[in-house]
């Protein structure tokens, strides 16, 4: 028996989903919306959609911060799986492609438990650092534009209370930093955030081969 992660091949991941996969019918419909969009590639896998909710659910989370929205699938997952009471800050640049988003969440009743800010993501976790939201959250999800990963991290770190969880995506980005031969702005930015996390007393960490990579930090 192998010691490493198993590689998923089609047939071994169309068997994960027919025995795990839990998806509710409106993440299935804006899942395959985006599927026809130009940028389809940025949406995250559906059981990583289903991880994000487990883990909502195991933790409690009642305050979240996303990083990163696209049409709304990650936040859909993370709105459905909060209390009534709980409530998701949700950052992105692009008011055209988060009407999507929108859509689905006013369809799935959680829009009242999102608020969208449009900006770059820096400028809105420094004004929720200033309105002194520090150690507030419960959980984060990173997922924009990686040579800021670094950036959103630090800012995110002081967002999130002590025992709360960020989840960072793409930190494998198709195996490219593992090749140290590759060396555009993307994979160079998420090799540094690997290396940066991996030195962080701060936190707990664990990095896991699901969907693109992701790493999960537990912050102390």
């Amino acid at each position: 028996m192998s010691r490493k992660s198993i590689q998923l091949d089609e047939q071994v991941y169309r068997y994960l989903l027919s025995v795990s996969l839990r998806e509710a019918e409106i993440l299935k419909e804006c899942r395959e919306e985006t599927a026809k969009h130009p940028m389809a590639r940025m949406q995250i896998a559906p059981e990583q959609g289903q991880f994000i909710s487990f883990l909502i659910t195991l933790l409690h989370v009642k305050k979240a911060l996303e990083i990163g929205v696209y049409t709304g699938y990650s936040s859909l997952a993370i709105a459905l799986a909060l209390p009534d009471d709980g409530h998701l800050d949700a950052c992105d640049i692009d008011p055209e492609i988060t009407t999507i988003a929108k859509r689905y969440w006013s369809k799935a009743n959680v829009a009242e438990k999102i608020s969208l800010h449009i900006a770059p993501a820096i400028k809105t976790l420094d004004r929720l650092i200033e309105d002194k939201q520090n150690e507030t959250y419960d959980f984060a999800f990173i997922d924009a534009h990686k040579p800021e990963y670094i950036d959103y991290y630090e800012r995110v770190l002081q967002l999130i209370r002590p025992g709360g969880l960020i989840m960072v995506d793409n930190v494998l980005w198709s195996g490219n930093p593992a090749d140290e031969t590759i060396q555009d702005e993307d994979t160079v930015a998420i090799r540094l955030l690997n290396e940066h996390l991996h030195a962080d007393d701060r936190i707990m960490l664990s990095m896991l081969p699901v969907a693109d990579g992701i790493t999960l930090a537990f912050k102390h």
